[in-house]
C-alpha cells in the first residue's frame, strides 16, 4: 500500500497528468491557495487471491475515532502485548493532525497564527460522523483555537472575510459531499474560497486530482502513463496494484453488459458507495441508469473476510482498508467491516476496526 501511495503522489505531482486531469475538471478546481488537502483516504482491498487501490477520496472521515479506539484500546494478556500499539502511537497520530492543519495554513502563505476553524457539513448534527466532528472541535479547542460546527448556510462573506456571527474564520475543515460547491447554500463559501478570503482543506482542486474516478483510467492505463512521462518502475507499481478502470460509454454497452461480472461500476463524482453497483448485481433498468450517467467500470477485486466468531453463529464481514494520507505520509491505516454490496455502516457488529502488523514470517508462509 505504502508503495502504491507513492507511486500515485509522484505521478499527480506531475505537471502533465496536473494539466490533463484539470483540462476535464470543473473551473473551480483550477483555483488553489496553496495547500494539499487534509485527510486523503486511499482505500485498498486486500485478500488472499487479490490486492488492490479501490479509490482514493478526499475528506476520508473517520480519523479522530481511530485515534479515540486507539487510545482505548489495552492488550489483554501478554501473548498480543507485541501486537497492540503502543498508546504513544495514537497520541503522536494526533499531533500530526494538528500539525497538518498548521501545514496548510502555512502553506497558504498566512503568517499570522492560527485562531479559528470551522468545520463545515450540511446540517451537522444529524450527519453519522457528527461525533467525530465533536472531536476535532475539542482537539483544536485544546490548541488554543475557536472552532464552531457550522452547516455552510451559516456563514458570510463581508469585508473580504469570511464570518460566523461575529467569529472570524481563518480555515474551513471541508466536510462537504458537495466537491465542487455547487449548491445555492454553499454560494458564501465557494466566494471565500476563490477570493482566498478563508482556507480551505480540503478543496475542489485536491478532489479534482485525486478523487474523480475518471483519474483512475489513467493511471491504471500503461498507454496514458506512458504519454505523461512516468517512469517505467512507477508505472509497474501502479499497474501491479490499480484495477484497469474505463469510461462507461454507450457504444460499449453490449461488451460492458457481456463482461459485467467482473467489473465494479461507479459514478465518475461519486464517494461513499452511493450509486456504486457490482455487475453481478446488475438489473437492466439499473443498468440504463449507468449508461446514461457519467460512470467508470473498474475491474473487481473481491474484498478480504474476517469471521467473527461468538460462539453461536460466527459472523463474516467483509472489509477494506483505509489509508489515511497527508502530504504523501501514511497517517493511519484502519479497516471498516461490513456486510453488502458495498462498503457501509449498516451492518451490525461492522465499522471501523483496528489494523494491527502480524509477524513477518506470518507474511512469508
Amino acid at each position: 500500500m505504502r508503495d502504491l501511495i507513492y507511486a500515485v503522489e509522484s505521478v499527480v505531482a506531475l505537471p502533465t497528468y496536473r494539466e490533463e486531469v484539470l483540462a476535464y475538471a470543473p473551473a473551480i478546481a483550477r483555483h488553489s491557495s496553496g495547500p494539499r488537502g487534509v485527510f486523503m483516504g486511499y482505500d485498498f482491498h486486500v485478500a488472499q487471491e487479490g490486492f488492490g487501490l479501490i479509490e482514493i477520496n478526499t475528506n476520508a472521515g473517520g480519523a479522530m475515532l481511530n485515534a479515540l479506539m486507539a487510545r482505548a484500546q489495552r492488550a489483554c494478556c501478554p501473548e498480543v502485548a507485541g501486537v497492540v500499539p503502543p498508546p504513544a502511537l495514537a497520541e503522536r497520530f494526533v499531533a500530526n493532525i494538528i500539525g497538518m492543519f498548521q501545514h496548510e495554513w502555512a502553506l497558504a502563505g498566512r503568517k499570522q497564527p492560527l485562531r479559528s476553524i470551522a468545520i463545515v457539513d450540511t446540517e451537522p448534527t444529524s450527519q453519522y460522523l457528527y461525533p467525530e466532528f465533536i472531536l476535532f472541535q475539542t482537539l483544536f479547542e485544546s490548541q488554543g483555537m475557536r472552532a464552531v460546527i457550522v452547516d455552510p448556510a451559516e456563514l458570510e462573506l463581508r469585508s473580504g472575510r469570511l464570518w460566523h456571527g461575529d467569529l472570524t474564520i481563518d480555515l474551513v475543515y471541508n466536510r462537504l459531499t458537495d466537491f465542487l460547491l455547487e449548491a445555492p447554500a454553499n454560494e458564501h463559501l465557494r466566494e471565500a474560497h476563490l477570493t482566498d478570503a478563508t482556507v480551505l482543506t480540503p478543496h475542489p482542486q485536491a478532489h479534482a486530482l485525486y478523487a474523480d474516478k475518471r483519474n483512475l483510467i489513467l493511471l491504471s492505463s500503461d498507454e496514458h502513463l506512458q504519454r505523461l512521462g512516468v517512469a517505467a518502475e512507477t508505472r509497474a507499481t501502479l499497474l501491479a496494484s490499480i484495477p484497469r478502470t474505463q469510461q462507461v460509454q454507450r457504444e460499449k454497452a453490449e461488451e460492458l453488459w457481456a463482461q459485467r461480472k467482473r467489473l465494479f461500476f461507479k459514478p465518475a463524482a461519486g464517494y461513499g458507495s452511493r450509486a456504486a453497483y457490482r455487475g453481478d448485481k446488475l438489473t437492466r433498468r439499473v443498468w440504463e441508469d449507468i449508461l446514461a450517467g457519467n460512470y467508470v467500470a473498474q475491474a473487481l477485486i473481491a474484498p478480504g473476510e474476517r469471521v467473527l466468531d461468538n460462539n453461536a453463529s460466527p459472523q463474516v464481514l467483509k472489509f477494506d482498508l483505509r489509508n489515511y494520507v497527508y502530504d504523501t505520509q501514511i497517517q493511519w491505516v484502519a479497516a471498516r467491516l461490513y456486510q453488502g454490496q458495498t462498503t457501509n455502516f449498516r451492518t451490525v457488529g461492522g465499522g471501523f476496526a483496528p489494523v494491527y502488523p502480524g509477524p513477518a514470517k506470518a507474511f512469508s508462509n
